[in-house]
């Protein structure tokens, strides 16, 4: 180049770089279904913040049971008066506790309290000469329990035990005998303590008689 200087000759400028090609823009048509949901807003509206808020759907509640269905509590020292709320309550089935005294029970008219007269066997009584094949008996005595499964009651224990026809007779025995061996001082322990096995077997066993009745009353 130092040559071509000295004679005079400038050298011939350069050809700029051709600028890159930009790559024809795609032509390809879109799809229905892209142009549908391109075209659709995507901006929502804000929530009023002075509306009231969506209102919970309400529980729906327990259907009514078949006529005559109801649960008769011997409530004295009963133990499980609640598991028989529950249960009650979520079946829908009238419940009379009886007792010989006042008695706190769940402010719902489906639970009803009756207090009857000091005395023995007033509230055996009374139980006894309303149990039908339609209702369900709580109690822990034998006695009465043997009278209400003769009137065709079912018959449950707090321990979640069922008195039966077949059984009763030898349920009846062995109170009876227990009775005397401890009048005669030959016993002189209880029975065993109550369980939280025990509660969970009777919230079973009466919720499956509740079924059963209801089950029944509807092929009637």
């Amino acid at each position: 180049m130092g040559w071509r200087v000295a004679a005079g000759i400038r050298p011939a400028p350069r050809a700029p770089h051709p600028a890159p090609r930009t790559p024809p823009p795609f032509a390809r048509p879109r799809p229905p279904w892209q142009i549908a949901f391109m075209s659709q807003p995507t901006d929502l509206p804000a929530a009023d913040p002075a509306s009231p808020p969506a209102a919970a759907a309400p529980e729906q509640s327990p259907a009514p049971s078949p006529p005559g269905l109801r649960i008769l509590v011997d409530a004295d020292a009963c133990p499980v008066k609640d598991e028989t709320y529950r249960v009650a309550l979520r079946h829908g089935v009238p419940t009379v506790i009886v007792a010989n005294s006042g008695i706190n029970i769940p402010r719902d008219p489906l639970i009803e309290r009756v207090v009857v007269p000091a005395g023995p066997d007033v509230a055996d009584d009374w139980i006894a000469g309303r149990a039908t094949a339609a209702t369900v008996v709580v109690t822990a005595d034998v006695p009465l329990a043997a009278r209400c499964v003769k009137a065709g009651a079912t018959v449950i224990a707090p321990n979640g035990k069922t008195f039966t026809e077949q059984g009763i007779g030898m349920a009846l025995a062995t109170r009876n005998l227990l009775d005397q061996l401890r009048s005669e001082g030959e016993i002189t322990g209880g029975p065993p303590p109550f369980a939280p096995r025990d509660r969970s077997r009777f919230l079973a066993t009466l919720d499956t008689a509740i079924v059963r009745l209801k089950r029944a009353s509807h092929r009637r």
